[in-house]
């Protein structure tokens, strides 16, 4: 990979910490983050290295070598906690996966039967001591600790207690904590702290839920040096009680150094002229566009079978939760399956739910697919195949499947909410540039008017329904523009005032 030098800072030693990453393993979109944004600041000449657990599911986890056999030492425990670090890689990126089976070594990385593992608290404390533990022991130096999610949140802390007063080797480092989605917060009592002693020997009521739980967000949101968000419109949103899932007053405190950075789109991985898993590859002029969705559409309808014709597909691929809007689907999806339409839905996570989805279906056999599973190759041929892709969100930090959709031509139906405002274009607002269609109210009804407004254009408007798609082919949301705003951002050059600038009804 070609080096690019940044015009915005000298280079930076970088630890980013993150609970998994895309390629090695991954239960959600954190991942994706992790792989995309460190190859991205690497390609830009800075020094870049990622610590991540070294789970059971890890990727060619035998591969990698061992760097490091050692303990962390708890002053308040009778015996250190011994622990290894692996070193694999993301692309160039070094991997440091730090081995301490007792905490790993387990079928899932989080939970089992929609159940978190009871001593989540204490496995992700060592994840975070551990991490500073192995800088100093590998020689690597960072200038940015950059963090994410509740995961990773007391590693801030730790940076600025165990490792304030007189350690020299992180005097210069500086912190990041970057929010994925503030609805987990790491919540645990305090028996779990036992490796951080210094949460039990003095009170840090900025990161308590109450006297008996410490909050791993709160603690990384009340101690990092830089706060941000997936998207500027999320940002916006966690200074607000709603937005913010109960820490809005967290976020207050600390608005000054609060960021909101949009995701960028990895589109190695997510490209319709090169995409290996669906039917026809296709680019961004109308006939291509035409003949390749058209083939697409076939094949999607042959694998999920539905009958194959030439009716508009909705399309949907997302965790079966409340976050992603199902609620608001499931009381309209009926009324909606009376026109001539048909609806793929792809995802797996909450049983009632997926319950709901398979009557429908089996009532509407030739006008719904529901595929209960977390399949790639299928959400890449649904992208490919589907003329509209429903993301009706309770909320949405960022989003990604967006950002899919768009450069697949397949116009987003979102709810204006997080990064959804900030990536995609409403049609009835600003017709000219659209790219999608936005709704507002928390209702199912005003799903279904945006759904039947849709609708409208694709039946009515054939060569409007093709400009919009050509709009939402010509969006693209790199990494690398995402990365030199990061780098401005650990340099303290960027600001939130910008979010209240282009949103200011948000904040």
């Amino acid at each position: 990979m070609a080096t690019k030098t940044t015009p915005s800072s000298q280079p930076l030693k970088i630890l980013f910490v993150a609970s998994e990453v895309e390629g090695l393993v991954k239960t959600g979109g954190l991942a994706d983050v992790a792989k995309s944004l460190p190859a991205s600041l690497k390609a830009m000449g800075h020094d870049v290295r990622i610590a991540m657990p070294y789970y059971r599911k890890v990727a060619e986890r035998e591969q990698g070598d061992t760097l490091l056999e050692t303990v962390l030492y708890v002053p308040t425990q009778p015996e250190p906690v011994g622990y290894a670090v692996k070193r694999l890689y993301s692309g160039e990126v070094p991997v440091y996966a730090l081995d301490a089976p007792q905490y790993f070594d387990r079928a899932e990385l989080y939970a089992e039967n929609n159940e978190g593992y009871a001593d989540n608290g204490e496995r992700f404390a060592f994840f975070s001591a551990a991490t500073l533990d192995i800088c100093e022991k590998l020689g690597f130096q960072p200038d940015i600790v950059h963090c994410n999610d509740w995961h990773t949140g007391l590693v801030p802390f730790l940076l600025r207690t165990r490792y304030a007063a007189d350690d020299a080797f992180f005097a210069n480092t500086k912190s990041v904590i970057t929010i994925h989605n503030a609805v987990f917060k790491g919540n645990f009592d305090y028996e779990q702290f036992r490796l951080i002693p210094e949460l039990i020997q003095k009170r840090y009521v900025q990161a308590e839920m109450d006297s008996a739980h410490i909050s791993m967000l709160k603690a990384g949101v009340a101690f990092a040096d830089k706060i941000n968000a997936v998207s500027p419109n999320y940002a916006a949103e966690l200074l607000t009680e709603l937005g913010s899932h109960g820490m809005a007053a967290d976020f207050r405190n600390r608005s000054d150094d609060l960021y909101g950075i949009v995701n960028g789109c990895d589109y190695g991985d997510w490209n319709p002229e090169t995409d290996p898993y669906i039917a026809q590859n296709y680019k961004a002029n109308k006939v291509s566009v035409t003949r390749g969705k058209k083939a697409c559409k076939r094949d999607l309808q042959q694998q999920v079978n539905l009958p194959v014709k030439d009716v508009p597909v909705y399309g949907m691929v997302c965790r079966l939760t409340e976050q992603k809007g199902i609620h608001y689907l499931l009381p309209i999806l009926a009324d909606f399956l009376v026109h001539d339409v048909q609806v793929v839905i792809v995802g797996s996570g909450d049983p009632v739910l997926a319950a709901k989805l398979r009557s429908i279906s089996d009532a509407h056999p030739e006008k719904l697919a529901f595929v209960e599973a977390y399949n790639n190759p299928l959400a890449h041929c649904v992208e490919a195949g589907a003329d509209f892709f429903m993301m009706p969100s309770e909320f949405e930090p960022c989003g990604l499947n967006q950002l899919y959709s768009l450069v697949y031509g397949t116009l987003p139906i979102v709810r204006a909410v997080g990064g959804l405002i900030d990536t995609v274009i409403d049609y009835d607002q600003t017709p000219q540039v659209a790219t999608g269609f936005i709704f507002k109210a928390p209702t199912p009804e005003a799903l279904l008017i945006k759904l039947q407004r849709s609708l409208l254009l694709y039946c009515q408007r054939p060569q409007e329904f093709k400009r919009l798609q050509q709009n939402a082919m010509a969006c693209r949301f790199e990494w690398d523009e995402a990365a030199e705003l990061y780098v401005q951002m650990y340099n303290g050059q960027e600001h939130i005032t910008a979010v209240k600038k282009h949103h200011p009804e948000t904040v």
